[in-house]
């Protein structure tokens, strides 16, 4: 290659336009770059654990000759690579394969001809092993109409996406700043074959002292993730000189605003696996925190305390988002300290069937609020709502919560999504290890640089990354769609919930069948489910009957799909089987107990749904 470098980067360096390919160039050629160690003779400051930067600076440097040029590549695949001792996997994505890795670093050539999407971590002693690039290419240029996008791959005109182990946020160097198709092109990176769909569950529960059944203080909190850490071999996750979550494999322990314990699990492919690992965390939890005289309490929002009596986790996104929060909607500090839910995240094969699940989850979004309506208590008295989770995000936020209308038509995919999340307000952006406040601000400024918080700044795909998870519908898109209707409940109700969607989503009968039932719902029908559904539940009353009629249909589908799943997993259903059989949610059992055998007072609550 005539630079000096042997051995330490693997990538490419793509050209956008086949105008800036050498003159005379009629065919596409590759000439991937393979380096490693130092430069021979130049530079000494470089070391083997290189930053994306200083590489990338050299790599925009090399002559023409020395670059690859993809004037007309549609889809590639890396089949096989490793990387022996740095722990660093690296994949290409396109429709041809899977997305193996889905968080791409980018750093672009200043003169803008060129896109480097470059790998971190040091690569010192490795050896790169087994690389095999299959290319397959379309002479067709790719038309301006929407088309819809397969596993991994981007809009983007030329482009190809070399993705690394996840950046951190120092080491992402933004030169110029993202397109829009950047953005779109990361939904889309999510795109997974059914063979690689996965189920990840999410629930978050009440820490309380078993004395005084006060919430746990954040020192206790501290003590808790300590011994968990020690105990169980987790890693720990600090913010500043405090502990604020753990991490082991690919699930974590992280804590709402109000020390709201969370297990974010780890993406599994069946239910018995993610009910397993359900019951791993909460035995893990309960060996410590019952020595502590600590339990967990399963239920949708805090039942007895106030919002003086919540404690107020040290993070420094919660304090931005406490701050900004009554500026936009009366609840929305409830929302943070006082709500528990349970949520799963669910992969898609394509642009199409993830607008079908999206308006699918959308849809019935109301029933599963109905179903797992778990919280009718607020400072020791029944509220009147069945799912007071859920009244409260109707006036959170409203720029960021909701239903979202748009899914539904003709024109939506990624690039709809990405508009309506560049036009959510920002709460922050993540630098030097600490959180900027950015609350109210527009990300549309952010990708001009105007960013009044950081003026000349350009975002990375971290940055929008972080942003979407500051968007809070009913069904919301990642890299993988979010079902989040559901309140918190207890131990033997967190399995149901993946159940539920699982059965609906992932199979292509029950879906269908959801699409065409749901078809003629008009956007108004579906807002007033949406809005009646936490105070009426089962009994909001739907066109000629009854939502409870149309629940026991949609159980019916759910259960149907999981048998045709052929994992034996029909059983995790029963909670809610036994809700629609009987019309009876699982608020209003609580209800029967407070005027009944608990005469009117909330504190056996803590009992009846302790984990």
């Amino acid at each position: 290659m005539g630079t000096g470098w042997k051995n330490i980067w693997v990538g490419a360096g793509v050209f956008s336009s086949p105008c800036h390919s050498p003159s005379g160039l009629q065919q596409t050629q590759i000439v991937p770059f393979v380096s490693q160690a130092r430069p021979s003779g130049h530079d000494p400051s470089f070391s083997s654990s290189l930053s994306p930067f200083a590489i990338s600076k050299h790599l925009c440097s090399l002559p023409h000759s020395n670059r690859i040029y993809l004037p007309r590549i549609r889809k590639f695949s890396i089949l096989s690579q490793e990387f022996k001792g740095s722990g660093v996997k690296m994949a290409l994505m396109s429709q041809a394969g899977p997305s193996y890795c889905v968080q791409p670093e980018i750093v672009r050539c200043k003169a803008g001809h060129g896109v480097v999407y470059s790998l971190t971590g040091s690569m010192e002693g490795s050896k790169v092993k087994d690389v095999c690039f299959d290319f397959r290419f379309s002479s067709s240029n790719l038309s301006k109409q929407r088309r819809s996008y397969g596993p991994g791959e981007s809009k983007r005109r030329h482009q190809v996406i070399v993705a690394a182990s996840p950046p951190t946020e120092d080491a992402v160097v933004a030169a110029e700043p993202l397109t829009k198709e950047d953005l779109v092109g990361y939904l889309a990176s999510g795109c997974k074959p059914k063979e690689k769909w996965r189920i990840g569950t999410e629930h978050e529960k009440f820490g309380f002292e078993f004395g005084t059944l006060r919430p746990m203080k954040y020192e206790q909190i501290a003590e808790l993730l300590n011994s968990i850490s020690e105990r169980f071999d987790w890693d720990k996750i600090m913010e500043g000189e405090n502990i604020i979550g753990l991490k082991q494999g690919k699930q974590s322990i992280s804590l709402e605003p109000g020390g709201q314990f969370e297990l974010s699990g780890a993406p599994l492919e069946t239910l018995h696996q993610t009910c397993a690992e359900v019951n791993s965390h909460l035995y893990q939890v309960k060996a410590v925190a019952e020595e502590m005289g600590i339990g967990f309490l399963g239920i949708g929002f805090q039942p007895k305390w106030g919002l003086k009596d919540i404690p107020i986790m040290p993070k420094g996104r919660y304090e931005i988002m406490r701050n900004y929060m009554p500026k936009v909607g009366s609840l929305g500090l409830d929302m943070m300290f006082r709500t528990c839910t349970v949520q799963v995240n669910l992969d898609f094969s394509s642009e199409a069937d993830m607008i079908r699940k999206f308006r699918a989850g959308l849809a019935l979004q109301p029933i599963a609020t109905a179903l797992f309506a778990n919280s009718p208590f607020t400072e020791g008295k029944p509220n009147g709502y069945l799912s007071m989770r859920s009244q409260i995000w109707t006036d959170t936020d409203n720029n960021r919560a909701g239903m979202l209308p748009f899914v539904f038509d003709d024109s939506f995919g990624f690039e709809q999504y990405v508009e309506y999340a560049l036009d959510v307000p920002m709460y922050f952006v993540y630098r030097k290890k600490e959180y900027v406040n950015c609350a109210g601000m527009s990300f549309r400024d952010f990708m001009a640089g105007k960013l009044p918080s950081i003026p000349g700044e350009y975002p990375s795909l971290n940055d929008w990354e972080n942003h979407l998870t500051t968007i809070f519908p009913e069904v919301r898109l990642k890299r993988y769609l979010e079902m989040r209707g559901a309140d918190g409940g207890p131990w033997r109700r967190l399995c149901a919930l993946p159940a539920f969607w699982v059965g609906l989503l992932y199979d292509e009968i029950s879906l269908q069948s959801v699409l065409d039932m749901t078809a003629d719902w008009t956007a108004e029908e579906r807002q007033m489910l949406r809005n009646k559904v936490p105070k009426s539940g089962l009994n909001t009353p739907f066109r000629d009957g009854l939502l409870k009629h149309v629940a026991q249909d949609v159980v019916k589908l759910a259960k149907d799909g999981l048998e045709r799943r052929g994992f034996k997993e029909t059983g995790f259903l029963n909670e809610v089987a036994e809700v629609v059989k009987t019309g009876v949610t699982p608020a209003e059992k609580l209800l029967e107990l407070y005027h009944g055998k608990w005469g009117q007072s909330v504190d056996p609550v803590f009992e009846e749904l302790l984990y």
